[in-house]
């Protein structure tokens, strides 16, 4: 959108027809109300963008069908050189074929087939009326009733010379007679009564009239999008006279900035439609005692009120007043809206915001996101970032991580996603018309998909779920589309409802990274894996809560399917979906397991409490979750988690690296902008998905229990050294092979507890001098290593069962170690 320089916002509201309330559509649900219909189909307005019209910014339904529409408003008009009082009366524009149309309606919740006469033409003849109007100086049909006026205009087909009729119907021949022929051969043109004869846009432009007006005017091209194959810096023009453009710079900074940017802080800063068409007295409210019919049927239908004046169309545009919203920022300074974009080279969230905004990150992200001077930081400096995408993605990421404002969360997505190119014409290419199989499905399910919002129940809505759908599965010919898969296209759709080769690219990119191989036909074994894994992360971080749910046969095939096939998009509402994928999408493919067994941790104690059908009750109707709370537990676990645990043959290989030296990344160990790191010796091996589901707690590789344990090889291989840092032991190695085999080497800083004398006969840990060590570590993570797979399984089991947490096996046992000359050999006793 364009800065709102010296433009105002205006609003303005009118009511949609009612339906009835005994009507259903042909699919037996009740019809879709023309309110949420006209607020569907209003969106697009919003994307017209010209220097020289007037910017849509937003529309809002209110009760009874009020709608009330938000555009940029010039005080001047056409009208004022006119001169007169009255407002204008639309129907005396409308172009004939438009009259003679008509008022369709339709009767089903489905779209009306029926093409609509309205066009570029029709606008022609709008531009001729009011072209006349300039030049005789006078309105037309002001004598005439507006059924008179519509009747006249249809009268025209009769005529030979619309124009003549015209000037001689309101006394105005002679101005008509003495205006130049070039504008007189324009204004006939337009007044051509049929379209078919009547000249488009284009070719009117051609017309001599505008031979001279035309070069005073440089032909506008739309900039080119974020996500295009074009260089969005081809048509940047520079000033010739820097110092005249610092002397027009003025200290009206807000006027610098979007009118989608100005209205939504407006809005943040206490603005209310409905307040200022009250006060203006556009909008007005009786009693409801009064309302009441005097007479009343038993099927509903009521007489004797007479009509609410107040329900019939006003076209009075009103003036949102910025004053407050520009009180609210009289202290933010100039250097807030040019905010400087330096590289930063650490590993830390980092901020560009002052020190109070720094203050302010701090807050509870719900208040944040309320917090006027918050917003204008965040949105200014991720426009800058966005704009600089993909060469500012990593500082994107940066400042993702403390949060993303709403006005701007779609393309920060996009960018999070790492979608680049020709996106539109990627989607424009897709067949999205030709019938399918799966279109009776993906009709079934739409009408049921978040439906509870006002923009994705529309019919509008729909037809734009139908088309992203479509295109995902055509495009997607080795996957199937599985129910769900339209939960998961929701927040892409809302968020980027006026793009939908944008919300289409992001979930493409997010389903590879997220859900890989889950819509496969036969997607069991992905499925059976993938709960596998979410059960070991139970136990790992919560082994109390794991003993019971297995205890009482509770198991994750019962609840957690539609978790983690639709993201969660089916568990929670879409405003509670956008601050859980703000987090999730800087994580890995193992965030989802944080934040299951997050979830679970907030009905801990119901779920301890209860057993089999009280569990199985509470998940058909999931309590309330706290979001903000879920995410930063899933962000602790998630850093309790280490990267091998999560390990799934059937998860996406990772990509390949353009470093050969074979050394990790140096990245934080515990990190979400850590790679999945490439496969090497020391990495986990694929087992068959009986043994996973046989062992209870999750398996690491030799190459994590190496980077945990500190450890560094020497030249030679042969003494292990500690890194030098100055930490506390991360883990815990419990070496539970017999004491000769200890002794011949083990894992520097490893105890040892042999299998074989470990428990006693009623299961507890026999006393032993290790035994208070491994007490002291409970809560850390403790890694059992052996060389007989099924002895260290069963191992950790029985700590498990003694609610011991973040216990772990080492994948290939000792053996996985042996090659790269880590095991300590005891020095001889002298």
């Amino acid at each position: 959108m364009f800065p709102l320089e010296d433009a105002e916002m205006g609003a303005f509201t009118f009511f949609a027809s009612a339906l009835p309330h005994d009507v259903c559509g042909s699919n037996g649900l009740p019809l879709t109300p023309n309110s949420i219909k006209i607020l569907g189909r209003f969106q697009i307005l919003k994307t017209i963008t010209h220097p020289r019209l007037c910017q849509y910014v937003d529309i809002s339904r209110g009760k009874h069908e009020r709608l009330v529409v938000v555009a940029e408003h010039c005080e001047r008009s056409l009208e004022d050189l006119l001169r007169e009082r009255k407002p204008v009366r639309y129907p005396s524009y409308l172009a004939p074929e438009v009259i003679a149309q008509g008022i369709f309606k339709t009767t089903d919740h489905m779209p009306s087939k029926k093409p609509l006469p309205s066009g570029p033409k029709s606008d022609v003849w709008s531009l001729g009326i009011i072209l006349f109007e300039l030049c005789v100086g006078r309105k037309l049909f002001q004598s005439l009733d507006i059924s008179e006026r519509l009747k006249f205009l249809l009268t025209l087909d009769c005529v030979d010379d619309t124009l003549i009729v015209l000037a001689e119907e309101h006394g105005c021949l002679d101005i008509i007679k003495e205006l130049p022929e070039t504008v007189i051969d324009l204004l006939k043109k337009c007044l051509t009564f049929h379209p078919s004869k009547r000249p488009t846009p284009s070719e009117l432009m051609k017309d001599k009239v505008f031979s001279e007006v035309s070069p005073l005017y440089t032909p506008f091209t739309k900039p080119a999008s974020l996500f295009s194959s074009s260089l969005r810096c081809a048509d940047l023009t520079l000033p010739e006279d820097i110092s005249q453009l610092c002397k027009d710079i003025n200290n009206d900074y807000l006027s610098e900035r979007s009118i989608e940017e100005v209205y939504y802080l407006w809005c943040l800063a206490g603005g209310d439609l409905e307040k200022e068409l009250v006060n203006k007295e556009i909008i007005r409210s009786k009693p409801p005692i009064c309302t009441l019919p005097n007479f009343l049927f038993e099927d509903g239908e009521s007489f004797g009120q007479g009509r609410d004046r107040s329900s019939l169309l006003d076209d009075t545009t009103v003036t949102l007043s910025l004053c407050q919203l520009r009180n609210r920022l009289k202290d933010v300074g100039g250097e807030a809206f040019y905010p400087l974009l330096e590289d930063d080279q650490s590993n830390l969230p980092h901020s560009n915001s002052n020190n109070e905004l720094s203050a302010a990150a701090t807050l509870p992200l719900i208040i944040r996101e309320k917090d006027t001077e918050y917003q204008l930081n965040r949105i200014i400096l991720f426009d800058r970032l966005l704009k600089a995408y993909p060469y500012k993605k990593n500082q994107i990421w940066k400042e993702a991580r403390i949060d993303i404002p709403p006005l701007l969360r779609g393309l920060t997505w996009a960018a999070l996603l790492g979608v680049e190119g020709a996106i539109h014409a990627k989607y424009d290419a897709i067949d999205k018309d030709t019938p399918i199989p799966t279109d009776r499905q993906i009709e079934v399910d739409i009408p049921r998909c978040h439906q509870y919002d006002e923009l994705l129940s529309s019919p509008e809505g729909h037809a734009k779920f139908r088309r992203v759908l479509k295109a995902w599965v055509v495009s997607h010919p080795d996957l199937v589309y599985w129910q769900g898969l339209d939960s998961l296209c929701a927040p892409f759709l809302y968020l980027n409802f006026n793009n939908e080769a944008l919300a289409y690219a992001c979930m493409s990119a997010f389903i590879p990274k997220y859900l890989y191989n889950f819509f496969l036909k036969d997607n069991s074994h992905v499925i059976q894996e993938y709960l596998t894994v979410f059960s070991q992360m139970i136990a790992f971080h919560d082994p109390e809560l794991s003993n019971h749910l297995n205890e009482i046969g509770f198991i994750p095939d019962l609840y957690a399917i539609p978790w983690f096939l639709t993201m969660f998009t089916h568990v929670f509402p879409l405003h509670k979906i956008f601050h859980l994928w703000d987090t999730l999408l800087l994580g890995n493919s193992s965030f989802p397991f944080c934040i299951g067994v997050a979830i679970l941790q907030q009905l801990r104690d119901r779920l301890l409490a209860n057993g089999f059908n009280e569990c199985i009750l509470l998940f058909s109707d999931l309590p309330e979750i706290d979001i903000e709370r879920c995410v930063r537990e899933s962000i602790n676990l998630f850093c309790w988690t280490p990267k091998s645990a999560t390990y799934r043959q059937h998860a996406q290989p990772p990509k390949p690296t353009s470093d050969s030296s074979g050394v990790r990344s140096s990245a934080p160990y515990f990190s979400a902008e850590c790679p999945d790191p490439p496969k090497t010796d020391l990495s986990r091996e694929s087992i068959p998905l009986n043994d996973l589901k046989s062992e209870v707690s999750p398996r690491i590789s030799a190459e994590d229990l190496i980077d945990l344990c500190e450890l560094t090889m020497t030249g030679h291989f042969k003494t292990p050294t500690k890194k030098t840092k100055s930490s506390k032991p991360k883990l815990l190695v419990v070496d539970i092979r017999n004491s000769e085999d200890f002794i011949r080497g083990h894992i520097s800083g490893s105890i040892n507890i042999p299998f074989s004398a470990a428990f006693t006969a009623e299961g507890e840990l026999t006393q032993g001098p290790y035994t208070a060590m491994l007490q002291n570590f409970k809560g850390k993570v403790i890694v059992i290593v052996g060389h007989v797979a099924k002895h260290t399984a069963e191992f950790a089991a029985h700590l498990v069962k003694m609610k011991y947490p973040r216990i772990c096996i080492l994948d290939g046992g000792i053996n996985k170690i042996k090659p790269t000359g880590l095991l300590t050999v005891p020095s001889p006793q002298i």
